[in-house]
């Protein structure tokens, strides 16, 4: 569900403008969005910032214990239009990476050592890697204690 109205139609102004996509990225950021949508207990919020980045943030509705500004954020690097790429960031403590495929980032989530996974083309495994990776997140971010 997202936070808002705006919110959601920023995320579909960015889905129907996306139109030149060499590499194919917006197949994979949309299979990432759904996943997100599917989430129960979970609020989106979409930032954009044409010309840097379009963000989709994933965060629990719970107010326990590991309450965070999210869980997930899953950006579209707006650089280079013609040649858009996924960043795929995590909070460092709330997910595993067991084959070692994503960049350590102090302080580079909010200001919280975070856990970012790059796509540059639409690899089906490291996608399926990183849905891992956001059920991990949402467990975490979900979980009561």
């Amino acid at each position: 569900m997202f936070a808002s109205k705006e919110e959601n139609a920023g995320l579909s102004d960015l889905l129907d403008s996306w139109t030149n996509d060499p590499q194919d990225m917006k197949a994979v950021f949309l299979k990432l969005s759904q996943l997100l949508m599917e989430k129960e207990h979970t609020i989106l919020t979409f930032k954009a910032r044409p010309g840097v980045s379009y963000s989709l943030r994933a965060a629990s509705d719970s107010k326990g214990e590991h309450a965070r500004p999210l869980f997930v954020m899953v950006d579209v690097i707006d650089d280079d239009p013609d040649s858009r790429w996924l960043s795929v960031c995590f909070y460092g403590d709330m997910i595993t990476d067991p084959d070692e495929e994503g960049d350590f980032v102090p302080e580079g989530l909010l200001g919280e050592d975070g856990h970012c996974f790059d796509l540059y083309e639409p690899d089906q495994s490291m996608v399926s890697y990183i849905g891992q990776r956001i059920h991990e997140a949402h467990a975490w971010a979900t979980s009561p204690e």
